[in-house]
């Protein structure tokens, strides 16, 4: 939807920002801001931020007084604690990079009310992410987490493509992106990550298993839908970084483009705050989740296909 023009500004709404270790939050706060002064995005501005993301990555956490510095220069009150911004803001945007900081984060927030989104991964464990997904259930209280990747203009326009026969049916996807390591959680939840969460943007939810092929320089997985469909992945730590990929459609075929920037997914952000409703369902994060550590099981067993976690009767239990 878009929300630049949909309804005239109104009363200031407060977002708060929790983790100051990644550029995300100096360019949201730049964007959401910069908007909102224009007189759109309903009068949402990012207030108030808590720094603190994640606790031992060091190169990470030695960006925070730089980005901490960043947001005071752009007004932003910086706080001690979370229950402090709590306090302050009606809505919270945790762009903590650590994914196993973002349970802790997250449940302080939906436990006071207040609309989240956290940036990928949802968080750093499959358990960590299902008690995100429960607490947010059982407070009644809206979360939204995705990669900035599910927003290019190329994946936001397939429905309107589908709907007029220029690509009919999509049949399956190839999508690519850098896939580094960082060490400190499930591997593809760090980098590759934004290549697999488009290639669900794509294919949607339904996928049954996976298969992992792996080196040092490449991995390549192979997801099998319910449906019959295959939709690959190919993460590179070797040669040029970018994002892109196919959609294989009944009628043609589409080159996806690549990084676009943050424009897209802070104004899905806003209208997130505003309706109360995430564009991507919780219940398809978890998928992704669940996608990315049985390609780590099939991993660490020889590149075997494994069941997801959502297919398997003891896996995902609300």
């Amino acid at each position: 939807m878009n929300i630049m023009n949909k309804k005239p500004p109104r009363e200031s709404r407060r977002i708060g920002i929790i983790g100051l270790d990644h550029m995300l939050s100096v360019e949201l706060t730049r964007i959401i801001n910069k908007v909102s002064d224009e007189g759109k995005y309903y009068g949402y501005r990012v207030s108030a931020a808590y720094p603190h993301g994640t606790r031992d990555l060091t190169y990470r956490s030695a960006r925070v007084p730089e980005y901490s510095e960043a947001l005071r220069r752009l007004g932003v009150n910086i706080v001690h604690s979370i229950k402090e911004l709590l306090q302050l803001v009606d809505c919270v945007i945790i762009t903590s990079n650590d994914g196993r900081v973002h349970r802790e984060q997250a449940l302080l927030a939906i436990e006071a009310g207040k609309p989240v989104f956290i940036h990928k991964p949802l968080a750093g464990s499959w358990d960590d992410a299902l008690s995100i997904y429960r607490s947010s259930k059982r407070h009644n209280t809206p979360v939204f987490s995705s990669s900035s990747l599910r927003f290019i203009d190329s994946i936001r326009r397939l429905d309107n493509w589908i709907s007029k026969w220029r690509v009919g049916k999509i049949l399956g996807a190839h999508t690519y992106s850098p896939a580094h390591f960082d060490g400190s959680e499930p591997d593809l939840l760090w980098n590759a990550i934004n290549g697999i969460e488009m290639l669900f943007a794509i294919m949607g939810p339904g996928c049954t298993s996976v298969q992992r092929i792996n080196n040092e320089n490449y991995d390549y997985l192979i997801g099998q839908w319910r449906d019959g469909r295959i939709g690959t992945f190919r993460g590179a730590r070797r040669g040029s970084d970018g994002f892109g990929g196919v959609v294989f459609g009944q009628k043609s075929n589409i080159i996806l483009g690549g990084f676009e920037g943050f424009e897209p997914i802070a104004s899905e952000i806003i209208n997130f705050f505003e309706e109360k409703k995430s564009p991507v369902s919780l219940e398809e994060t978890l998928e992704i989740m669940a996608f990315i550590i049985a390609a780590d099981e099939s991993k660490k067993n020889g590149g075997r296909r494994m069941q997801l976690r959502t297919n398997q009767s003891s896996g995902f239990k609300i």
